[in-house]
């Protein structure tokens, strides 16, 4: 199995309890989309708790071990080493279920709000465009990269 390199960061718990998914992250690393800019200030508020997860994980770091980018991994790593780590449970699973069925959600998007909201997030941050089925959720407040002014 290949290794990333590791990169730990502490930074101190703070009031804002803030969900967030691949696609901010992977705007964050990129450095080219027009989020880049919007993803890195919500990683890097030291008013923000993050809630990272198993999900979030799964999505990010498998392509970037394999091909063994040093880097990106490193900066994922710091992510996850800053933000509290949610693993999956069956109530978390039930849950996304409970709101994939509600809202018309694909599995992921389901999965992660369903982690936020066991986390107690005030809130949950997507690099998606605002018009997809998570903004729908009612039991959070969902917002877009695309709608936060850098």
């Amino acid at each position: 199995m290949k290794k990333c390199a590791g990169a730990a960061v502490a930074f101190p718990m703070n009031s804002v309890r803030t969900a967030i998914d691949a696609n901010l992250l992977i705007a964050a690393w990129s450095a080219q989309s027009a989020l880049f800019e919007r993803a890195l200030a919500i990683l890097e508020d030291p008013d923000r708790t993050l809630i990272v997860s198993d999900a979030l994980w799964l999505e990010v770091m498998p392509k970037a071990i394999y091909h063994a980018h040093a880097e990106e991994c490193a900066f994922y790593q710091a992510v996850f080493a800053r933000g509290e780590y949610i693993t999956w449970s069956s109530e978390i699973v039930a849950s996304a279920k409970h709101l994939a069925q509600s809202y018309g959600l694909a599995a992921m998007d389901a999965i992660h709000l369903a982690v936020a909201l066991a986390a107690g997030a005030s809130e949950f941050i997507s690099g998606e465009k605002p018009g997809k089925p998570m903004f729908r959720v009612k039991e959070i407040s969902a917002r877009s990269l695309w709608g936060i002014v850098p």
